[in-house]
């Protein structure tokens, strides 16, 4: 079983903490800080110290994990590389082009991840997803350690995913919102999915960044991760996106989605540093580029 190390510098902004609560601050799985401290695999300054003893700004932590385990399945290699954005020893980030899938079904072997497996020359591990017919910023874990903390920073919302898209004008529309609307399976379309009362809770942020004539572009942030939640969202306020063929009834046959991930903020594993990762984008002409 591979073994994962760890080493940082407790930063110095911080205020003193115990051992314990260090572990619980960095979201490691409660399994896993069972073996650290059994196992004394969790160091401070080079030695073990018990769960109640404070961790202080500028002290070293050194991190030994060997009971990783991940049921995941293997995607093959595409044989095509991924526009890759950000890289670290754990994170990979790619901007994911309209058109293809995050992730396989059976015997496929051209989706983002494939893609990821060819660039890495072994399988990745899926974070979070784009619909198909999204472009832009899409985070792959590079190992299964790194996983169940990312897991959890998009459960308690310091792992954010921003998107920019292009809407049809709608009175609905204010300089900014909160759209909290519950979004379900649609019974008349297998594909499809719609606010509903006995649907999933579904929030999503959005801010007016430009009005045209006949559109507006916004900005969006998740606070729930839904399948179809901000096109379903903005269908529901009048607002559909433009290019969308299941939300939009104008949409023209070939007509691009207009909805990119543009921005992913997060908190790299085992550290106390935040990353933005952005893409460039120009709101007059913010698909061109991907």
């Amino acid at each position: 079983m591979t073994t994962y190390h760890y080493s940082f510098m407790y930063p110095v902004y911080l205020m003193p903490t115990s051992v314990g609560e260090l572990m619980r601050k960095l979201l490691i799985p409660r399994k896993w800080r069972h073996f650290l401290r059994s196992e004394k695999k969790i160091l401070i300054n080079g030695k073990y110290l018990p769960l109640n003893f404070l961790v202080k700004p500028g002290d070293r932590i050194e991190i030994q994990l060997d009971h990783v385990e991940s049921d995941q399945q293997a995607y093959p290699a595409s044989g095509k590389l991924p526009k890759i954005v950000y890289e670290d020893t754990d994170i990979l980030v790619i901007n994911k082009p309209a058109g293809q899938k995050t992730h396989p079904n059976l015997h496929e072997v051209d989706t983002a991840l494939n893609d990821c497996a060819t660039y890495l020359g072994y399988s990745p591990y899926i974070v979070h997803r784009l619909d198909m017919l999204t472009n832009g910023l899409l985070l792959v874990a590079k190992n299964p350690a790194v996983v169940p903390i990312l897991n959890r920073q998009l459960t308690n919302k310091t792992l954010h995913r921003e998107y920019l898209a292009w809407v049809s004008n709608s009175k609905q529309i204010e300089k900014q919102g909160i759209i909290d609307l519950p979004i379900g399976h649609d019974p008349s379309d297998q594909r499809k999915r719609m606010v509903r009362p006995d649907g999933l809770n579904a929030i999503t942020h959005y801010e007016v960044i430009k009005k045209e004539q006949n559109k507006i572009l916004v900005k969006l942030t998740l606070e729930t991760g839904r399948t179809h939640q901000i096109r379903v969202h903005l269908a529901a306020l009048n607002a559909p996106i433009i290019g969308d063929p299941l939300y939009n009834s104008d949409y023209q046959e070939g007509e691009q989605l207009q909805l990119t991930a543009f921005q992913l903020t997060f908190r790299k594993p085992f550290s106390f540093e935040n990353k933005k990762i952005s893409t460039f984008y120009d709101t007059n002409f913010i698909f061109s580029s991907f």
